[in-house]
């Protein structure tokens, strides 16, 4: 797990380090000292600690006069044990939210596992964005990922399946992969309208 980096080819859009209107602003990296793990296994020092032992995170763009951000998760999504979805909502998304930010693109191709607890969080982020015209996509999560939020109906709250599942998301621009999954959101609504 070491190995695996965030998404690092849009470095010259955006750094939220280096915004100071991110949560992670003014935060200084390592590319040899390995501090946080999950479990028994050290990740590698690029990914954001949020104050969960599971679940890292990397804005890798947010363009506040658009209103979106899109973020790369790694770990393990654990509602059960440390209520992620609260940490990630009080440490990441609200701080976004303040900004302007209410379209969320989730990147989950390295989120291994999820375990569930209540929805009450993903309730109240869904309305909060919905009452701003936004969305939460999900982009490449697993399937058995994807499956254990269907069983528990978190899959109301999202914008997911579809050309989101096995999108080439690298291949774009950060703009190009806003407008694609905007346009699919928007056809979703205009087809169930």
């Amino acid at each position: 797990m070491h190995q695996i980096e965030p998404f690092y080819g849009w470095r010259d859009h955006y750094v939220a380090s280096e915004d100071q209107r991110s949560p992670f602003y003014d935060r200084h990296y390592s590319e040899t000292h390995f501090t946080d793990q999950i479990y028994d296994h050290l990740i590698h020092p690029q990914w954001d600690n949020i104050g969960s032992t599971t679940l890292f995170v990397k804005i890798l763009e947010a363009d506040y006069d658009e209103g979106y951000a899109v973020l790369e998760l790694m770990g393990e999504w654990n509602d059960a044990l440390f209520n992620d979805i609260m940490i990630l909502k009080r440490q990441v998304i609200e701080p976004l939210m303040a900004e302007g930010i209410k379209r969320f693109i989730l990147i989950g191709e390295n989120v291994l596992n999820f375990h569930n607890s209540d929805d009450c969080y993903y309730e109240e982020w869904f309305d909060e964005v919905c009452d701003e015209d936004g969305w939460i996509a999900l982009v490449n999560f697993r399937q058995h990922v994807i499956e254990e939020f269907a069983e528990i109906d978190l899959d109301a709250f999202f914008v997911l399946g579809g050309g989101l599942q096995e999108l080439a998301w690298r291949t774009f621009s950060p703009e190009q992969l806003f407008a694609r999954i905007d346009d699919n959101v928007t056809r979703r609504l205009i087809s169930h309208g």
